[in-house]
């Protein structure tokens, strides 16, 4: 009999699995001071996941110093998350989405780990935590109050170049993160995640594996957005999308620059609230003398262009989250701008 109990004790361990996801961590209102606590990765410092934990890309993505993202998504066995139309998915309690932000150190592909981002889905609601990786790549510590790290060494086109990279703290996570006074996801929506990646055993369409792990619940996905930076796509589509994944998020309804009545979000598509003659609220000196947000033909003279370009905190837009100017996006909405004569 006790060999019997003994060998059905062993059964469920195995059937469980003993590398399983930290259930209990994700739920409690006290975030864990280490991210291994949590037990998303076989292998973090390869950013290798468990089994149950899966990796996503998203088509168009927000700028972060040139930085590279590696995102996961993890979904308690039995629940699955719910397609909601134009919004990001509606995560079942217990569910985290897991963001580690890295630069290569040599382009061999040998990477730095900076910091990984969790948002935690409890019964309150979502919660937001910010885990720094120590010099050693050994372990990344809960920080509440951000971090710099100093120098930090990246590539930007094969070029050598260095920045102080800041971490954000717990109030500048939740100011893009914050939608009618709640902690919301940004990135996973379905138009932008309708395509296909390299799993560890397959090529295939990101929802259509989510629908067949059992994460997400079987629905029909939108039309993929387009990547800001195809050369080959529609001006105005690039732009448009280049503005909802880096400023929609707070500059729509609910978001926490509503109050603006500029609204990026993509699907807007009243011409003043997309910013075209609109002038500012409460821009104050951010302005620069400027009347409008955007000025058809003259990007000199549009708003929102020279808070994108400028690195004056009191002037910068996105206001946090960024140490470098993103050239790229700026030469993008300039032609767009230049383009809407």
């Amino acid at each position: 009999m006790e060999l019997k109990r003994s060998f059905l004790v062993f059964f469920f361990l195995f059937s469980v699995g003993i590398n399983a996801v930290n259930q209990d961590a994700i739920l409690s209102k006290k975030p864990e001071k280490k991210l291994s606590d949590y037990e998303f990765f076989k292998d973090a410092v390869a950013q290798i996941p468990m089994e149950n934990v899966y990796p996503y890309v998203l088509h168009s993505a927000l700028f972060s110093d040139y930085a590279d993202k590696h995102r996961f998504v993890y979904v308690p066995e039995g629940k699955k998350a719910k397609f909601v139309p134009n919004q990001v998915y509606d995560f079942p309690v217990g569910s985290a989405l897991v963001k580690t932000f890295s630069y290569p150190q040599a382009l061999n592909g040998n990477r730095m780990l900076l910091e990984t981002r969790l948002l935690l889905n409890q019964e309150s609601g979502w919660a937001a935590h910010t885990y720094v990786w120590n010099k050693e790549q050994t372990e990344a510590y809960l920080k509440v109050t951000g971090h710099t790290h100093e120098s930090m060494m990246y590539y930007l086109n094969g070029e050598k170049k260095y920045v102080d990279y800041r971490v954000p703290n717990q109030n500048q996570c939740k100011e893009c993160h914050l939608k009618k006074d709640a902690i919301m996801p940004i990135g996973p929506k379905s138009r932008n995640l309708n395509f296909s990646i390299q799993y560890q055993e397959k090529l295939a369409n990101q929802i259509s594996y989510w629908i067949e792990k059992e994460i997400v619940e079987n629905h029909v996905p939108l039309d993929l957005i387009v990547n800001w930076s195809d050369e080959a796509a529609p001006l105005t589509a690039k732009a448009r999308a280049y503005l909802d994944i880096n400023c929609g998020h707070c500059h729509m309804p609910g978001g926490s620059a509503d109050t603006t009545g500029l609204n990026l979000n993509l699907t807007e598509t009243e011409d003043k609230k997309i910013g075209i003659y609109k002038k500012p609220v409460a821009a104050g000196r951010a302005s620069e003398g400027m009347r409008f947000s955007i000025v058809p033909g003259k990007p000199n003279e549009s708003i929102l262009l020279h808070r994108m370009d400028s690195l004056d905190p009191g002037v910068m837009m996105p206001e946090s989250g960024r140490k470098l100017t993103h050239s790229e996006g700026v030469a993008l909405i300039n032609d767009w701008i230049i383009s809407l004569k």
